[in-house]
C-alpha cells in the first residue's frame, strides 16, 4: 500500500516538530477534514502517536520503530500459522506408509474398485494425470461436454502433452457441432492431441499408460470404476482402437462435404434403431444428441423412405433389408438421406 499524499505531508510537517496538535496542521495547507484523514491513516500505520499523558497532541514515531510495532505481531502470526502447517504435514506423512501399504494390498485383491465419490473420482484422475508418462486414451460419448468439464481437463491435458504422452480422444459426431468442445479440440490438436469422432455411443473411459483405467458407471454419472486387472484394461485397449478405426477426424474447421458424410453416418444409424423399433429418446441417448436434433433427423428419414409414420418407416426398412439382403438400405435411399445435410451443421454453418 501508498501512503496518501495528505498522510506524506503530515509526516514530513511532524518530522519536523517535537509534538503538535491537528490544528497546527493549517500551517502545512490541510484543510481540518484531509489533516483528521492523514493523521487517521498515520495513527494506523504506527507512524504518529499521542505522547503519554497528552491525549490531544502528536508525535512522529521513526519508521524502524513504526515497521517493527505493526509487523511483529503479522510474523508472529505467519510463524504460528506454518508451525502449523508443519504438524499437519507431518501427520499426512506419517499416514503415508499405511496408506500406501492398504493401496498396494488392494491393487492385488482388489483389480476392480468402485469409487462413488465424485471428489475422490476427479482426484484419482488428476493423480492418473500427474504419472501418466507414455499414453492416455479418452472416450467422451454424450456429444459436446460443458464448459466447465473442458477447462478442468485443458490444463490437465496441456501438462501431458507437454511432457510427450500420446493422446487420443474418441466423441461422439455430435461433440462437431458444440463450440466449446470445437474451440477445446483445436486447442489440444494444436499441442499433438488426436481427436476423432463416430456416431454411436461407447462407456465413458480413460486409460492410462495402458496399466489403470477409469470407466463411467451407466446409472450413475457422478461415480466411476477403477480399473487395474491387466487383462480387463487389454481388452477395453482393443475396442477403443477397433473404434479408433472405424471413427472420422474431428474437423478444425467446417467443411460441408465432410458435415454431410457425418450426417448420413447419422442417419444410417437412425435407420437401424429405428428398424429395432427405439423410441426418439433412446436414439438421441445412443446417438449422444438432444431429443430435438434426433426428431429432425428421424423426419428426414421418414422423408426420404416416403414413410407416414414411424411404424411404415420400421416396415419400409425392414423389408428393404429382406430384399437387399445386405442389412442396409438400397443404396438411392442412403443418397438421399446423406445429400439432406445435417440440420446441426446447416445452423452452424
Amino acid at each position: 500500500m501508498d501512503l496518501s499524499r495528505e498522510a506524506l505531508d503530515v509526516f514530513a510537517f511532524a518530522a519536523d516538530r517535537t509534538v503538535f496538535g491537528i490544528a497546527d496542521l493549517a500551517e502545512a495547507g490541510l484543510d481540518p477534514d484531509d489533516a483528521e484523514r492523514a493523521v487517521k491513516e498515520l495513527l494506523g500505520l504506527r507512524l504518529l502517536c499521542h505522547p503519554q499523558g497528552v491525549p490531544d497532541r502528536l508525535t512522529v514515531v521513526p519508521p524502524t520503530v513504526a515497521a517493527n510495532r505493526l509487523l511483529r505481531p503479522m510474523e508472529r502470526r505467519i510463524q504460528h500459522q506454518q508451525e502449523e502447517i508443519e504438524r499437519f504435514r507431518w501427520m499426512f506423512d506419517a499416514l503415508l506408509p499405511a496408506y500406501e501399504s492398504r493401496r498396494a494390498r488392494n491393487s492385488a485383491t482388489a483389480p476392480v474398485e468402485l469409487v462413488t465419490d465424485p471428489h475422490v473420482v476427479q482426484e484419482i484422475i488428476e493423480e492418473l494425470t500427474l504419472t501418466c508418462r507414455e499414453e492416455v486414451l479418452t472416450a467422451q460419448p454424450g456429444g459436446g461436454r460443458c464448459p466447465e468439464t473442458l477447462g478442468a481437463a485443458q490444463e490437465r491435458d496441456r501438462r501431458m502433452l507437454a511432457r510427450g504422452v500420446a493422446m487420443r480422444t474418441l466423441y461422439q459426431h455430435p461433440a462437431r457441432y458444440h463450440q466449446p468442445t470445437i474451440a477445446h479440440v483445436q486447442h489440444v490438436t494444436r499441442l499433438g492431441a488426436e481427436v476423432r469422432t463416430q456416431s454411436e455411443g461407447f462407456c465413458r473411459m480413460l486409460i492410462f499408460d495402458q496399466q489403470t483405467a477409469v470407466l463411467g458407471v451407466p446409472d450413475d454419472p457422478r461415480a466411476a470404476l477403477l480399473v487395474r486387472e491387466p487383462h480387463l484394461i487389454h481388452s477395453m485397449r482393443g475396442f477403443f482402437d477397433w473404434a479408433w478405426r472405424g471413427a472420422s477426424p474431428f474437423p478444425l474447421a467446417f467443411d460441408t462435404a465432410s458435415a454431410v458424410r457425418i450426417s448420413g453416418e447419422i442417419q444410417e444409424a437412425i435407420v437401424a434403431m429405428l428398424a429395432e423399433g427405439l423410441e426418439d429418446k433412446s436414439i438421441a441417448r445412443r446417438l449422444g444428441m438432444s431429443v430435438r436434433s434426433c426428431q429432425r433427423h428421424v423426419a428426414e428419414v421418414m422423408k426420404a423412405l416416403g414413410a407416414k409414420s414411424r411404424f411404415q418407416a420400421g416396415f419400409l426398412i425392414g423389408r428393404s433389408r429382406d430384399d437387399t439382403a445386405g442389412g442396409a438400405l438400397p443404396g438411392d435411399e442412403c443418397r438421399v438421406l446423406a445429400s439432406a445435410g445435417p440440420p446441426d451443421a446447416r445452423r452452424r454453418g
